[in-house]
């Protein structure tokens, strides 16, 4: 069994792209240019972007289902980014030089099981959630802030 870590579609995003900092904020959107890099991680192309890139901070429903943890929190998106990234049995960097928290989803969208593990160790715990035949798909977070990383599904 393998597994496949996603970006997040750049559709949502597009219209976004090059407005004033004014229309940004109308949205609840901030620009923010990336003062070093790693540090600011793109959700689209799983990258962290590279110092003086244009990111767009702005809100993400990353868990959309009707369930007590339906989920939005924080997320940066590279302003530009077109094409969504995908790994297949393979973390990306982004993920790799972070902690993680992985959490498990069954069907009904719920969380099963979850582990806190360095993201250079990330593939056993992945491999280890995912052979749970209870287990649906995963999502990673970032550990220090908290913010969606990615979702994980098998492949």
């Amino acid at each position: 069994m393998g597994f496949q870590i996603a970006g997040l579609s750049p559709e949502p995003y597009l219209a976004l792209y090059g407005l004033s900092d004014a229309a940004l904020a109308e949205q609840g959107v901030l620009r923010r240019i990336a003062e070093v890099s790693p540090g600011y991680p793109d959700r689209i192309e799983l990258r962290d972007a590279a110092q003086g890139e244009s990111l767009l901070l702005l809100n993400h429903t990353y868990q959309p289902e009707n369930t007590p943890y339906h989920g939005r929190h924080a997320i940066f998106v590279r302003e530009g980014a077109q094409k969504a990234a995908e790994f297949i049995d393979q973390v990306p960097d982004v993920m790799r030089r972070r902690t993680l928290s992985l959490r498990a989803y069954n069907a009904a969208h719920l969380i099963v099981e979850a582990d806190l593990v360095a993201g250079a160790e990330a593939d056993a715990a992945i491999l280890r959630l995912l052979a749970a035949p209870h287990v649906a798909y995963l999502h990673a977070h970032y550990a220090k802030y908290g913010c969606f990383a990615a979702r994980i599904d098998r492949d």
